[in-house]
């Protein structure tokens, strides 16, 4: 038996809009995930039931549940929208776990809300199935994320460009508040809201905050922190979120809304995916420019906050504010010298990153692939089938070879253990990503009715540092014909 609450549904009514799931019948199960389920609490054996079932598909509610759609505003692509909100989602309810977290439970094209506005509220299956594998592949890499608890189908068709079978994911989350919900009150020059949600949000999320002089500009700089740290992962993994509005930044810290994003293949930091970023406004190297950005937003509405004098205010969140780069520039720095395996902090390790992606982007070289094989040259074990097969990755392989003697010199002069950085890397350069083609594929087949892609690439994604055998198709590149040059949100 499942048993929510809902603390935000106990804020003032002007924050949500009560609404409930609209019933679909001929809903069925596509992929309930027992270990998450375990994770929060929930028995296995219970979200495996009919009852189960009925939760994640919104044909019951479970006792305590209060379903509510979010109000929240947002910067999109530069443009200010001043009334978003879940308009294809319903946030079911919260349940608190033996770690004592509380998570939101979230159903994810559950019907229209307030906020839908010409939108129908609905999903279709494509981009269910990617939110699902790319939220959790995700957190098999260890980077902070929204995950899904389950997905099914609707037995119904959306109307799309082209008409669509629909579907339902259920997400879980430390929380649905976003840079956008502050705005969203701020914007009405409603400062009392501002406040009840900024005490919401520390007594949840920021306990340490309520014990600070200053509680507020303790929570605005971890808030800060927590962003700058989550984008130097990304980063690291060449990760691209495609769709970095303010309504789309989650204040608790973790990556929300898999809409047009990607992983890269051939590395190139200006590299973008997503079909409406035509300029490359939230392209992999400006993703930390965007967050810095966004944050400024932030800043701006915690201003009647931190002081009554105006000035003083606009200092502290002005200090506040300067703090990213530096916390970010040094999240960036360890992630990449720990896939290096140079894990003392220098600055010519910093020179080696840098020299380390021109080279990538010159000789367009898988990031992946780089990383796994320069991995298994560290190892010594296959050193030199490896160091063959990196020089093959570049177009000059001249360049890999002037690399190579530069990172095995610094790698010498090391003081760790070969085996202790090793290990790092191991922990730190994935064999396996969702790569685009391969998420394209499992898409198309569960469209057709066919969803052994989709648990395949799920499974094999689970363990993505770990050698698996005979999936070698899983780690290479797309062939040119299999290349994904654009994403699309979905919506």
């Amino acid at each position: 038996m499942l048993a929510f609450d809902n603390s935000y549904a106990r804020l003032p009514s002007g924050f949500y809009a009560r609404v409930l799931p609209e019933i679909m019948p001929d809903a069925s199960l596509i992929k309930v995930n027992a270990e998450l389920g375990q994770k929060i609490g929930l028995d296995p054996d219970w979200l495996a039931s009919d009852e189960g079932f009925a939760m994640l598909s919104g044909q019951k509610l479970a006792e305590g549940s209060d379903p509510i759609a979010m109000a929240y505003a947002g910067h999109q692509f530069g443009g200010w929208s001043p009334s978003l909100g879940d308009g294809r989602a319903i946030l079911i309810g919260e349940i608190i776990a033996q770690d004592n977290i509380r998570r939101d439970i979230q159903l994810k094209g559950a019907g229209r809300t307030p906020f839908s506005r010409d939108g129908d509220g609905k999903s279709a299956l494509g981009p269910v199935l990617r939110e699902y594998i790319l939220s959790e592949a995700m957190a098999a890499l260890n980077i902070p994320t929204t995950r899904a608890l389950g997905a099914v189908t609707t037995g119904q068709m959306v109307y799309r460009d082209p008409i669509q079978p629909g579907a339902m994911l259920t997400r879980v989350a430390r929380s649905h508040v976003r840079i956008g919900t502050f705005q969203y009150f701020y914007a009405r020059g409603d400062h009392e809201a501002v406040k009840i949600l900024a005490d919401y949000v520390m007594a949840r999320h920021y306990p340490e905050a309520m014990d600070s002089a200053t509680p507020y500009a303790h929570m605005l700089s971890a808030i800060i922190k927590r962003q700058a740290e989550l984008v130097a992962k990304w980063m690291s993994v060449g990760f691209i979120h495609g769709v970095m509005n303010t309504d789309n930044m989650q204040i608790a810290g973790e990556t929300i809304d898999y809409g047009p994003c990607a992983f890269m293949d051939n590395f190139h930091p200006d590299q973008k995916f997503s079909a409406i970023d035509q300029h490359g406004r939230y392209s992999w190297n400006n993703q930390p420019v965007m967050a810095h950005w966004n944050l400024m937003r932030l800043a701006e509405t915690f201003l009647p906050l931190l002081d009554q004098d105006q000035t003083e205010a606009r200092d502290i969140a002005v200090e506040a504010i300067n703090g990213f780069h530096g916390i970010f520039t040094k999240a960036f720095s360890r992630a990449f010298n720990q896939k290096l395996g140079l894990v003392t902090d220098q600055d010519e390790q910093n020179d080696t990153i840098s020299a380390t992606l021109g080279t990538l982007a010159e000789n367009e070289v898988d990031f992946t692939l780089f990383f796994r094989h320069l991995t298994k040259i560290a190892s010594a074990t296959e050193e030199d089938k490896s160091s063959e097969y990196l020089r093959s990755l570049f177009n000059d392989a001249s360049a890999c070879d002037l690399w190579l003697a530069r990172w095995r010199d610094q790698w010498r002069q090391e003081p760790d253990t070969q085996e202790k950085r090793l290990k790092i890397m191991q922990k730190k350069n994935p064999i396996y990503i969702p790569r685009n083609h391969q998420v394209a594929k499992a898409i198309t087949a569960g469209e057709q009715g066919d969803f052994e892609p989709f648990h395949h690439l799920l499974s094999l994604l689970s363990k993505p540092f770990d050698e698996q055998p005979g999936q070698a198709e899983f780690e290479q590149k797309p062939a040119p014909h299999e290349i994904v040059h654009q994403t699309f949100c979905g919506t």
